[in-house]
């Protein structure tokens, strides 16, 4: 899939991954808005790396443009 085909299904709080990327990488999941010290807070990507926890996520030009998104469990 690419990235404008796998972007609702983030959306509705499944996690993703591209199949390129090197097997660390274990999936991608959105967080929805929320709030911070009665602040809001915008939604954001986050990326569960094994051995590292999550870590904010952006996807890249080549992210957006791949095709090689799936579905993970």
């Amino acid at each position: 899939m690419n990235f404008e085909s796998i972007l609702p299904h983030l959306k509705n709080g499944q996690k993703v991954i591209r199949q390129g990327w090197s097997g660390a990488e274990e999936y991608v999941k959105l967080i929805p808005a929320s709030q911070l010290d009665a602040t809001p807070l915008n939604s954001y990507f986050v990326i569960k790396v094994t051995g590292e926890g999550y870590t904010m996520f952006t996807p890249t030009v080549c992210d957006i443009l791949a095709e090689d998104w799936v579905l993970v469990d």
